[in-house]
């Protein structure tokens, strides 16, 4: 394998990366879209083409995975868990049916790397000179995203109000303290042109810093998501934990307003804290005793389409540990379950009416220098070509003070850049 770094248009050169990729039977890509703080490490990233590839059904996961890492240490392997991966680590099950038809867990390692910057192109591959003239000779052949269907939910407003009722009442037993009820949104009979042109649009509309590509034969997640499951720097484990979402506003001051009630309502602060203790009891099974600790607490930051609360748990690794076992020890991101973690997931089970599937999970990477860092997947396309079926999912935490009109208008909320990509209105 080669190196080499060539100069170029980012802004125009990424496109057509993504377009030249569609020869290839798997790709991912990674994107930063401009958000860097200590934890950051890639600002955009494309894998393609395949030299090995590992899926699996949940089962025996974590332990093929680490074998497969094992196999091919000092490479970058990118992939990602589903949720329902969760069934393998407790004792769950997961009751709805699976048109999607993922794997629940894929890992592959590239044949071709190209690590984009602000101004450059590392390409490592076989011929670098070759593949950069190749992707810059498609110029005139990007295709137009279109969708041809029809976007409809899953559950109807009567129904969600249900199941937030019922798991409100399990809340008011002492069952759970918190629950993240989530739908789907969905098209059987989707027609979709070119899933890398919506991947495009969705990034413009919602640039993320976990966002992500990824396609594995006839499959395509897209991904606009804002939130790290979690990440290793050298001996130290990061997760920041997404809980507490506002719209933007109409004008500056509107937004501003917005911005600060977010910061300070009561309802937020319980969900984020709830959230954070459960996050912290899953990192001690990883960490050196007494190193976990909240490095941020409650910050607010904004996205193009809404306002988040996040926080920040950190610790140090116990040496002992594989990377494999730390995920396993805190997956899935308790931001996506509620809490007591196993109860809540149980009663999600119970009361939502779809598979999650790959929404929930986490895409990411173990990279060559044995660092990790995935995304919760959330604001998330996913696709099944063959199938026709499209599908995305959203969700909203209910507690004990919890409105079930202010969660139902947040789910949507929440699907606003995707309903725009896909031109829809529900």
């Amino acid at each position: 394998m080669a190196k080499a770094i060539f100069e170029t248009d980012i802004s125009l050169f990424l496109p057509l990366a993504l377009q030249w990729s569609k020869g290839f039977d798997t790709v991912c890509l990674f994107q930063s879209n401009g958000f860097h703080n200590k934890y950051s490490k890639l600002a955009s990233l494309l894998a393609i083409g395949i030299e090995d590839e590992f899926a699996a059904q949940e089962g025996s996961v974590f332990s093929e995975l680490e074998k497969f890492i094992s196999r091919h240490q000092n490479q970058l392997i990118p992939g990602f868990l589903s949720y329902d991966v969760k069934n393998e680590i407790e004792v769950l099950t997961t009751k709805h049916p699976n048109p999607l038809e993922f794997p629940d867990a894929y890992f592959f390692v590239p044949q071709i790397l190209i690590e984009i910057s602000a101004d450059q192109v590392e390409i490592t591959a076989e011929d670098p000179s070759e593949i950069f003239q190749s992707i810059n000779a498609i110029h005139n052949e990007i295709e137009d995203n279109r969708y041809f269907g029809k976007i409809k939910p899953r559950m109807n407003k009567e129904d969600y109000f249900s199941a937030f009722d019922h798991i409100q009442k399990h809340i008011q037993q002492g069952d759970i303290y918190e629950a993240n009820l989530c739908q789907e949104f969905y098209d059987d009979q989707a027609e979709l042109s070119s899933p890398e042109s919506l991947y495009l649009e969705l990034n413009k509309l919602s640039p993320t810093p976990f966002s992500s590509f990824m396609k594995i034969k006839d499959k395509y997640i897209l991904s606009a998501s804002p939130e790290r499951f979690l990440a290793k720097r050298s001996d130290t484990i990061i997760s920041q934990p997404i809980k507490g979402t506002a719209a933007r506003g109409k004008d500056e001051i509107e937004d501003r307003l917005l911005r600060e009630n977010l910061a300070n309502n009561p309802k937020e602060i319980a969900e984020n804290v709830m959230i954070v203790d459960l996050v912290r009891n899953d990192l001690t099974k990883s960490a050196i005793p007494g190193s976990v600790e909240v490095t941020e607490k409650l910050g607010i930051y904004t996205f193009k389409h809404v306002h988040q609360m996040i926080s920040t748990v950190s610790c140090k690794m116990n040496p002992k540990i594989s990377s494999t076992e730390v995920i396993r020890n805190t997956f899935p991101a308790g931001s996506m379950t509620g809490a007591p973690k196993i109860s809540a997931m149980k009663l999600c089970d119970q009361y939502e009416t779809s598979r999650r599937g790959v929404y929930s999970g986490a895409i990411g990477y173990f990279s060559a220098d044995g660092d990790f860092d995935f995304n919760v997947v959330i604001r998330t396309i996913l696709y099944n070509k063959s199938k026709n079926y499209l599908s995305f999912h959203t969700g909203s935490a209910i507690t004990i003070d919890a409105n079930a009109a202010y969660e139902f208008e947040e789910c949507y909320t929440k699907a606003s850049a995707i309903l725009k990509a896909l031109e829809q209105k529900l």
